[in-house]
């Protein structure tokens, strides 16, 4: 038996298939308590319509115009990084939605199952606004801090490095995620179970949050000037997060800048960080701009099973040796 959880060791990364076990897990415990109530087609149409509804397509539509006209990097329409980021935006927008769908109404039905102290309960003088701007702040900063996670654990660093690989950034490089990432990120859901007998978020609302975040992943040279960029995230703050030298656990608010300031992570853009190169330290992972052609689909496989493999040796040291306090933790 030793000796199969030794070779077992040696051809996977044991974190990373223990996390999906509890993922799957999580899935069977919401689909035999039949998602809490909920209605799964229900849910999944509506991530759909937020994902790719028409709002959304048109929104992205007019980012890539608008990096065509102001770009941060220029780049050609037909880049590598837009190739393969192409690919996961099929991906996101087809057999993720039913897993990211899966696991928030299982998350939900767990919490609300097993903490039923966490729900509040209806306060008739609370007026919708309040409640919505609490949920909406407050989803902000669990995203937040499930993007600090992703950044300072290994294990699901594994899984968030992909994201970071892109060195073409566009406006769909926010739809190149791993589908297991969503894992941590159930962890927004918290405020909107806490308050839901108050109210809830409106599809509209989400498409624009939605919006915000792919905003801030687009090629263009836009900040929101010392007043607003010091409370929303622009291109050129979030494109400091993706640098390719220098820390990267900073600048992590999705669609706010507070929780940056508030943790001491906040780098504000300037002249020179605008353009600056994107991407992986000594590229751990399997990237397309590797190599005279760039393999697409064949990199694309390798990048969703990267996370259960090995760390290589290399990928150890560049990990250790970078400038970045993120631990080694499993």
């Amino acid at each position: 038996m030793r000796a199969v959880a030794t070779a077992l060791a040696a051809r996977t990364y044991l974190p990373v298939c223990f996390l999906t076990v509890g993922a799957a897990a999580l899935v069977a415990t919401g689909w035999i308590s039949h998602w809490g109530g909920a209605n799964f087609t229900e849910t999944l149409f509506s991530l759909r319509v937020s994902v790719i509804g028409p709002s959304t397509l048109v929104i992205i539509s007019i980012l890539m115009i608008a990096e065509r006209v102001w770009p941060a990097q220029q780049r050609s329409p037909v880049a590598r990084g837009y190739r393969q980021d192409a690919l996961y935006t099929v991906l996101n927008s087809t057999l993720t939605l039913p897993l990211i769908a899966a696991l928030s109404l299982s998350f939900s039905t767990v919490v609300r199952s097993r903490l039923p102290w966490l729900t509040f309960p209806r306060v008739a003088v609370l007026p919708h606004v309040l409640v919505t701007g609490a949920i909406v702040i407050a989803m902000d900063g669990c995203n937040w801090a499930a993007h600090l996670a992703n950044h300072r654990s290994n294990t699901l660093w594994r899984f968030h490095e992909l994201h970071h690989s892109q060195e073409d950034m566009s406006v769909l490089t926010v739809f190149r995620t791993h589908p297991f990432v969503h894992i941590v990120y159930t962890v927004a859901l918290i405020p909107g179970i806490v308050l839901l007998a108050n109210g809830g978020l409106s599809t509209g609302l989400l498409i624009a949050y939605a919006g915000s975040v792919a905003l801030a992943h687009s090629n263009i040279r836009l900040s929101f000037g010392p007043v607003l960029g010091r409370i929303f995230v622009s291109p050129n703050f979030h494109r400091i997060h993706h640098r390719l030298e220098g820390r990267q656990d900073v600048n992590l608010g999705f669609a706010l800048t507070i929780w940056d300031q508030m943790f001491k992570t906040a780098v504000f853009p300037t002249t020179e960080t605008v353009a600056i190169a994107t991407g992986l330290p000594g590229r751990a992972l399997i990237v397309e701009q590797q190599g005279a052609k760039p393999h697409h689909c064949k990199v694309f496989v390798a990048q969703l099973l990267a996370p259960w493999r090995p760390m290589s040796a290399e990928a150890r040291a560049t990990l250790l040796n970078a400038d970045d306090p993120r631990e080694m933790k499993a």
